[in-house]
């Protein structure tokens, strides 16, 4: 992806998003443990880890080898309330309740994120150093519960870093368009599933959020600038543990600056805006 500012060496960053763990699940503890065996650069966690009032020791049993790697996280609804037995037909529409699920114990979560050496970018505007590269990173709490307040990280980042990233759970377009207003390089979402129920030939069925269907997972364009990464995320919900032509997945990103572009006054007419594309 494109989004690194002209002279900066490439960054390999490790998108995982929504493991949904339960404490019985020890072969996605170790799925996840062997992602370190990628040697990425940055590790973003953009949340719904939880899935049981027990599972934090699993989570950090499979984040322990990437903790040692600079990293950065927001959480999403299920880290903050229990998955509940729900109507599948629901899930076709864009009809929201809310959470009933009990409270899961996602500050012991943090802390212990926190403990080593994770940042927590809630809300929060801050610098990471990735091997010398200076990351701009701003988050919002998660826009499916309406938690998000973006007047808080609101403002652009200065000229002097690599990368502006900016974290969010779910992709709701009011909250990508302030960082695309913004001038973030990129957004990495999770939350959709990727659809989690694919349709071959026609993609996913829904999101779960105000994002449109062809941008459930994968990299895209958000406007002229920035760009946009959703997860497909690890897991599900354990009252729906069905995939359908969406299999799990973490996502290892290359990262390298974006190419120079030179206007002569032969080339561009004095009628084109010289930023286009």
């Amino acid at each position: 992806m494109p989004v690194l500012a002209a002279g900066t060496r490439p960054l390999r960053v490790l998108h995982v998003s929504d493991l949904h763990m339960t404490p019985g699940q020890h072969s996605k503890q170790r799925w996840v443990a062997e992602l370190a065996a990628l040697e990425p650069d940055l590790v973003v966690n953009t949340g719904d880890n939880l899935a049981h009032p027990r599972a934090v020791p699993s989570v950090m049993a499979a984040l322990d080898p990437l903790l040692s790697l600079p990293g950065v996280f927001v959480f999403g609804s299920n880290d903050y309330f229990g998955p509940t037995p729900k109507n599948p037909g629901r899930y076709l529409t864009k009809k929201r309740s809310k959470p009933t699920g009990e409270l899961l114990p996602w500050r012991d979560l943090r802390a212990a994120m926190i403990e080593r050496g994770w940042h927590d970018a809630t809300h929060a505007r801050l610098t990471v150093d990735v091997d010398g590269v200076s990351v701009a990173v701003a988050g919002v709490d998660d826009p499916h519960l309406g938690l998000d307040r973006y007047d808080r990280i609101a403002g652009r980042q200065g000229p002097d870093h690599g990368l502006s990233l900016g974290l969010t759970h779910s992709p709701e377009p009011r909250v990508l368009d302030a960082f695309a207003a913004d001038g973030y390089d990129l957004v990495m979402a999770g939350h959709t599933h990727g659809g989690q129920l694919r349709v071959p030939g026609v993609g996913a069925i829904v999101t779960n959020c105000g994002i449109d269907r062809s941008r459930a997972r994968g990299a895209s364009r958000w406007g002229t600038h920035t760009h946009l990464h959703v997860s497909a995320g690890l897991g599900t919900s354990p009252w729906a543990p069905v995939r359908f032509a969406c299999p799990p997945e973490a996502t290892l990103l290359t990262l390298v600056a974006r190419p120079v572009v030179v206007h002569t006054s032969e080339s561009t007419p004095a009628s084109a805006a010289s930023d286009v594309g």
